[in-house]
C-alpha cells in the first residue's frame, strides 16, 4: 500500500518540539488572545456550559490558563455512572473506534489494520499473556470532548508503565491510514487487580496532546527520556479507585482504550465502531465465572 502524502508529512513533522510549544502555550498564563480563542473554542466545538462545574470559563480565577478550559470539571450529575454492580463504565466522552475480542494477540485498529498486544503493550510479555484473547474498546476523543479519563470498573492500581513514542495525530483518517498508529505513539499504560482478574486502561498521546496525567503521578509526559519506564505499586501502596472515579486526563483529547483479560466481559451489542459515548455509559458486563 503506497504511503498517504498527509502521513508522510506527519512523519516528517517535529512531533514532539511541536507539543512541547502546544504544552507552553496551553499552560500561558498570560496569553494574548486568550479570551478571544476561547471564544472561538466554545463556539466551534460546541463546548456545553450548563454540565460544566464551574461554568465561568472566563474566570481567569478558576481558569488561569486555556488548558484548565479543556481540562474542566463537569457536574457529578452530568455524566451518571451505569449502576450495577457488574456494569463496565465508558471512560471517557469520545466515539468508539473499534470495540471487540483480541485474536489471540491481534487488535483491530480499523477496517483492514492491525496490530498486536506486544507492539501495544512495549513487549511486556506477563501483561501480553495476560491479556491474550481478552476484550478491548477504543475510544476517540475530540477536542470538543471533555478531557477527563475515568475508571471502567473498580481496581487496585498495580502497574504504569509509559512507553515513548511518535505523536501521529489519532484521528479518524489517521486510524484509517497510518499502520500500527496506537503501538507507535506514546502512551500511558495503567494496570489495575479487579475482582475477575486484570484491566488496563491505556492513555495514547497524540499531536498537539502536550501532557498525560493520571491522578496518582501527576504529569507523565513530556518524557524525560525515550526510555520505556515501568512503576510498580505494591499491594500495600497502590491507589484503589472506584468505577466512575477520575484517574487521568488530556490536554486536547486523544485515544482510551481498554482492555479485560479472557471471558472477564461481555460488550454490550449496541457498542459498535462509530456510537458515540459519554463516561459512565454502560460498555459491557463482567462475566464472573461461577
Amino acid at each position: 500500500m503506497k504511503i498517504k502524502p498527509l502521513v508522510l508529512f506527519q512523519t516528517l513533522l517535529p512531533q514532539h518540539g511541536l507539543s512541547r510549544i502546544m504544552h507552553w502555550l496551553m499552560r500561558c498564563q498570560k496569553l494574548p488572545g486568550h479570551n478571544f480563542f476561547l471564544r472561538w473554542a466554545i463556539r466551534k466545538y460546541k463546548i456545553q456550559l450548563d454540565e460544566i462545574l464551574e461554568p465561568d470559563l472566563f474566570d481567569r480565577h478558576s481558569y488561569p490558563d486555556l488548558n484548565s478550559c479543556f481540562t474542566r470539571a463537569l457536574k457529578p450529575e452530568a455524566r451518571p455512572v451505569a449502576p450495577d454492580e457488574l456494569d463496565v463504565c465508558c471512560p471517557a466522552d469520545g466515539t468508539i473506534s473499534e470495540i471487540g475480542y483480541i485474536n489471540d494477540t491481534r487488535l483491530l485498529q480499523a477496517k483492514g489494520r492491525e496490530y498486536t498486544l506486544t507492539e501495544l503493550l512495549g513487549g511486556n510479555n506477563k501483561l501480553i499473556d495476560t491479556f491474550r484473547n481478552g476484550a478491548y474498546a477504543t475510544i476517540y476523543l475530540s477536542p470538543s470532548d471533555y478531557h477527563r479519563v475515568h475508571m471502567p470498573y473498580n481496581g487496585k492500581l498495580t502497574t504504569m508503565i509509559h512507553v515513548p513514542g511518535r505523536l501521529f495525530s489519532v484521528s479518524p483518517w489517521n486510524m484509517k491510514y497510518v499502520p500500527r498508529l496506537f503501538a507507535r505513539n506514546e502512551r500511558v499504560i495503567s494496570v489495575f487487580n479487579t475482582v475477575e482478574g486484570s484491566m488496563a486502561v491505556i492513555m495514547v498521546g497524540a499531536i498537539f496532546v502536550g501532557s498525560i496525567e493520571t491522578v496518582w503521578e501527576g504529569e507523565i509526559t513530556p518524557p524525560a527520556g525515550k526510555k520505556i519506564s515501568t512503576s510498580i505499586y505494591p499491594d500495600s501502596a497502590g491507589d484503589k479507585l472506584g468505577k466512575g472515579d477520575e484517574m487521568g486526563r488530556f490536554n486536547m483529547g486523544s485515544t482510551v482504550i481498554v482492555l479485560f483479560t479472557e471471558r472477564a466481559v461481555e460488550w454490550h451489542q449496541d457498542r459498535q465502531a462509530g456510537t458515540p459515548v459519554k463516561m459512565g455509559q454502560i460498555l459491557g458486563k463482567l462475566t464472573p465465572v461461577v
